[in-house]
């Protein structure tokens, strides 16, 4: 939340990417500063031991107690500073033409305990010996009270984002269990909250109150559960602030659990740091600034001075300086009081930002002289007034305040600063306030209402399809000069996303329906149709001049529609569901549309065209090793009939999700995935052919001898490149094959599906395009020109392309086409590669054999190894080795790839392998594969948990149980509590656990899911009550770790989805276990 040169929150700690320097490191403990010349203090004077006395057994020092140093208090004596004997040099530092600060000299202060006592009675005490005040023991007394908090922010809302971080909190009222925070901290967004004490004891927090504007905000806890520690509070004294006073913010800075940071107060009257644009922004108020060097983790720590008392509250620091900014608490002491007595805080808006100028500035705005005068004279400390910095497009303010009027008076009382202009505001809503206010050369009067600042905050979203809207806050509005209210994004997930409508746009309306608010968005929802597609208008905050209209797929079954409601009494958020798009009843009318009719300039595109398709896939689960969720590409009709089409699985990478297919440009269709082949580079994707009523495609061309395999693509063959665009036109060339050799692929992080065990071809001079065909003259098709996913050597995502054989085709359309299903693949579970002869023969590869090779190939002759294993858990790899050159197969020269990289149908095959420089026969299994590899995804406690897949299997030696963890979301248990992807869970509650069936039966069991029934929701209790359940996980580096839980069946419930071919998407969602 931070820029160069700007200020930041203090809940998380800060990446050095982003900062520019590290802070300081934090200070363990607190060290006095060396002392030269050290005089002996002198002896007190009977009337001063007589006070000091007094002192002491009105504070119970109890007689004979030793102490290395004592505070003024225990000491007796009044909590007054020396005077500064430099404050002539204040005014070199702090200019007269701002607010004036007072020193300790000119207002001294003092402790609790003196209070009331005379200055002459105090004369003869020395105050300024050294040794006598120490922030040993006020420091050990307010580190009780000060708590570390860690939590979870479960759903992005408003200007907050999902995930987890540390802060720190204080104990303001000990009976009530009420801690002081950041506003930033308790969150207006739906969180879980824990405190730690500094004897580790942990409470649960509720939010009961987060100021709208200023960065405070209140936890509750239960003070009973803290039962090894006497609590304690700290007290609230804003009236202590002085410039010059030595401070310590004592929290958790950096992460650290406690650090102590010194620091002294420089200026009482810093404008409210900014922290970005759509962030969340303090305003309307004074800052406190001190260079203690404060960083993440800090945010909600007290300010103390010397005697405990908390002066002001930590909130931000620069990211390339040491300052450190603190909100003052005159505002808090007021809130803290309604919050203890269980009332609601009242807080007024006119919706308008003030900033407080000097009068030098304010005469450059005109302000009259006289006016000055008056002010100067009925404020004498004051060296300035407030001006209007902005009023609110559509607010109450708007239309009668405008940026640069000075403020006179409010209610025909002068106003020069925040406290009384928030104090008349907060006490006015729903009533009209005369302002008074100097513009140019005139006076002006405005009566403007002032309006509730809740009307303008919101407690309400909507989740759907994974995302999450909420009403267009104050805060938000604000940093973009909007108005308030309207849907805004603050989530995208899998529907809204499907159009693009991304986190930070404002949905206007949805199929033409208007949704000013939350309710009118999900009324809309309520009137749409499962499956369709409908517009929606919106505009992005950065560009709110501009709408755009997008296409909404209205595909709400993968997730959970209902609405949260904030209880401001609880701080609970409460659900319902919503009315969910209403299905399709009855069949669907077929529509017809005429494919393009291309020129001849782009034959043999013409002959091709009809058959070609463009594909949508769009994910709602990153599974299966997925990171991103939108894929797009062409795809080629293998069978109009029965509506099967063809496509890489660069387009269609994974069975779960919903695939959009355009056919003639015009008609867009529903369709699922059919199948995966699980070792080459293409998908079936399935349609309704019906629905296209009399459209004219056909199916693809292949040419006879390329699909029967009797032929392949060649170096120097020409060829025809018929590809589809980004906008999806058509691209031709005329181009020739440069070479032919095997796909190249990289295992990639997380593991997911790489092409393997296949030869691919290149071409000169290949135009850019999203993929297609190579054919010949007559459209004829010999290789598809496809997408092939890998990742570089720093894991970044890279795709290329390459022109496959059409005859990996063969099996699979012909086993479709005779409703036969999928065909059965099989494998050997090894990756392959090209040998050449001369290392062949290095490795022990017999002449004879050699002569046998060159005279069954005509050109370029070449061997097949095992570079790999793809699983060490199958009979085949417990047979064949790393390194083993595979010779015959079943009796025969193995003399292509496509021989031994799938299987057809055979269960066990017979291979001559060259290993150790002997040739070794072998009778190896197969092992047949799943065309839908995953056939069922558990979520639990934000944790997507899924059956190994074929990519895992081969980055691990050794599978430690069959219940994978592919993703974790943000703000949940899972990724709170340290349950990272890529981790396999092997016992829960101490019981072991090999599928995710036991995995699933543990939970029933020992109710760790909520709910267990569709209608369940947690009670209250239950969401107050912490249940942790203890699990053991191993990564693949098999290193063994126990994780503890916290179960939350309120906003994580477990739920599974469930591969059902009966449906129309394929899958089958269950909303409880």
């Amino acid at each position: 939340m931070s820029e160069d040169n700007q200020p930041q929150q203090h809940r998380r700690p800060p990446s050095p990417l982003l900062v520019g320097r590290q802070p300081p490191s934090p200070l363990f403990t607190y060290h006095q500063r060396p002392r030269t010349g050290v005089i002996p203090p002198p002896l007190l004077s009977p009337a001063a031991a007589e006070i000091r006395d007094q002192a002491g057994r009105r504070l119970s020092i109890q007689e004979g107690t030793r102490r290395q140093s004592l505070t003024y208090a225990e000491a007796g004596i009044p909590a007054r500073r020396r005077s500064l004997a430099y404050a002539d040099l204040m005014a070199v530092f702090y200019p007269p033409n701002i607010i004036h600060q007072p020193t300790v000299t000119d207002t001294p202060f003092e402790c609790a305990e003196w209070e009331g006592v005379s200055d002459s009675a105090l004369s003869h005490i020395p105050i300024d010996e050294p040794g006598i005040a120490s922030w040993e023991p006020t420091l050990e007394r307010a580190i009780k009270s000060i708590v570390s908090i860690k939590a979870q922010c479960v759903r992005s809302f408003d200007t907050e984002t999902s995930g987890t971080y540390t802060a720190t909190g204080f104990v303001v009222d000990a009976e009530a269990g009420l801690i002081l925070s950041n506003r930033h901290v308790v969150n207006p967004a739906p969180i879980v909250a824990q405190a730690i004490f500094v004897n580790y004891e942990e409470v649960e927090l509720q939010p009961v109150y987060r100021d709208p504007v200023h960065d405070f905000g209140f936890f509750r806890f239960d003070p009973k559960k803290v039962k090894f520690m006497q609590l304690d509070s700290i007290r609230l004294a804003p009236q202590k602030a002085k410039v010059g006073m030595e401070i310590r913010v004592v929290g958790n800075d950096a992460g650290e659990k406690l650090s102590i940071l010194a620091g002294t107060l420089a200026r009482l009257d810093r404008a409210a740091p900014e922290y970005g644009v759509g962030q969340y922004n303090d305003f309307n108020t004074f800052y406190l600034q001190a260079a203690s060097g404060t960083s993440g983790g800090s945010s909600g720590s007290p300010v103390l001075d010397i005697y405990g008392d908390a002066v002001a509250l930590n909130a931000g620091g620069a990211t390339k300086a040491a300052s450190s900014f603190y909100l003052p608490l005159s505002r808090i002491v007021r809130a803290l009081d309604l919050v203890r007595r269980g009332e609601q805080v009242p807080r007024g808006t006119i919706q308008a930002e003030f900033e407080y100028l000097p009068y030098d500035e304010l005469r450059r705005l005109g302000l009259d002289m006289d006016i000055e005068s008056k002010m100067r004279e009925a404020f004498p400390e004051s060296q300035g007034m407030l001006s209007v910095c902005t009023a609110q497009r559509g607010g109450p303010a708007d239309g009668s305040l405008q940026s640069g009027d000075i403020v006179i008076a409010i209610n025909g009382k002068p106003v020069i600063e925040f406290v009384s202009l928030e104090e008349t505001l907060d006490s006015s809503i729903g009533q009209t306030v005369h302002i008074s206010v100097w513009r140019g050369k005139k006076a002006y009067d405005m009566h403007i209402r002032v309006q509730d600042m809740c009307e303008i905050t919101p407690n309400r979203f909507i989740e759907i399809g994974g995302g999450v809207v909420n009403e267009v806050s104050y805060q938000v509005a604000r940093g973009y000069g909007i108005q308030t209210g309207g849907v805004y994004v603050a989530s995208s997930g899998h529907v809204l996303g499907s159009a693009s409508a991304w986190r930070g746009s404002v949905i206007v309306s949805v199929n033409n329906m208007a949704t000013p608010n939350l309710d009118a968005f999900a009324f809309a929802l309520s009137q749409l149709s499962e499956g369709s597609r409908v517009p929606i208008r919106l505009f992005s905050l950065d560009k709110p001049y501009r709408q755009k209209i997008v296409i909404m797929n209205v595909t709400t079954h993968w997730h959970a529609l209902r609405m949260a409601t904030r209880d401001e009494c609880t701080g609970y958020w409460i659900y319902r569901d919503l009315d969910p798009p209403a299905l399709r009843i009855g069949a669907i009318e077929p529509q017809t549309a005429s494919v393009p009719q291309l020129p001849a300039t782009l034959a043999p595109a013409h002959k091709v065209w009809p058959s070609l398709v463009y594909l949508d896939f769009h994910i709602p689960y990153l599974v299966d090793g997925m990171k991103n969720t939108q894929f797009a590409g062409p795809g080629f009709i293998v069978d109009k009939e029965e509506g099967y089409i063809a496509c890489d699985r660069d387009t269609v990478p994974t069975g779960i999700g919903d695939v959009y297919i355009t056919i003639a440009g015009s008609i867009v269709l529903a369709g699922r995935v059919e199948f995966l082949h699980p070792v080459y580079n293409f998908a079936i994707v399935k349609y309704d052919p019906q629905l296209i009523g009399s459209t004219p495609v056909e199916n693809i061309r292949f040419h006879p001898d390329y699909y029967e395999g009797s032929r392949r693509l060649a170096q120097g063959d020409d060829v025809y490149l018929v590809g589809v665009s980004a906008d999806q036109s058509p691209v031709v060339r005329r181009t020739e094959v440069s070479s032919r050799s095997m796909v190249s692929t990289r295992e990639c992080v997380p593991p997911r599906f790489r092409c393997t065990n296949i030869e691919g071809v290149k071409l000169h001079d290949q135009p850019s395009c999203q993929g297609g065909v190579l054919c010949d003259e007559q459209g004829q098709v010999m290789a598809l020109w496809v997408g092939v996913s890998s990742q570089d050597s720093n894991n970044k995502d890279v795709s290329t392309m390459s022109g496959l054989d059409v005859a990996i085709l063969r099996p699979t359309v012909e086993s479709l086409r005779n409703n036969q299903g999928a065909p059965d693949i099989r494998s050997l579970d090894v990756v392959l590669w090209t040998m050449r002869l001369a290392p062949a023969r290095t490795l022990g590869l017999s002449p004879e054999r050699i002569r046998q090779i060159e005279e069954h190939s005509s050109d370029n002759p070449r061997l097949f190894y095992v570079m790999g294993l793809s699983t060490s858990e199958s009979p085949a790899t417990k047979l064949l080795t790393t390194g083993d050159i595979i010779l015959e197969k079943n009796g025969k020269l193995v003399r292509d790839v496509n021989d031994i990289g799938v299987i057809q149908d055979d269960k066990c095959v017979e291979l001559v392998v060259l290993r150790d420089s002997k040739e070794v026969t072998l009778r190896v299994p197969t092992t047949g594969l799943n065309g839908m590899e995953t056939q069922r995804v558990v979520h639990w406690l934000g944790a997507l948990i899924q059956q190994p897949y074929r990519a895992v299997h081969e980055q691990v030696r050794h599978l430690p149980s069959g219940v994978y963890v592919s993703c974790t979301l943000y703000g949940s248990p899972a990724n709170c509590y340290g349950l990272r992807p890529g981790m396999w869970i092997t016992e829960v509650e101490n019981r072991a656990v090999k599928t995710v069936d036991e995995f699933v039966a543990i939970l029933k069991e020992q109710q760790l899911g909520w709910p267990e029934s569709a209608s369940e929701e947690p009670s209250l209790r239950d969401m107050r009550t912490a249940r942790y359940v203890r699990i053991t996980v191993v990564n693949k580096t098999e290193v063994t770790k126990v994780l503890s839980l916290r179960v939350d069946g309120h906003f994580w419930p477990a739920w599974q989805l469930i591969h059902d071919p009966a449906t129309a998407t394929g899958w089958k969602s269950i909303h409880h276990l």
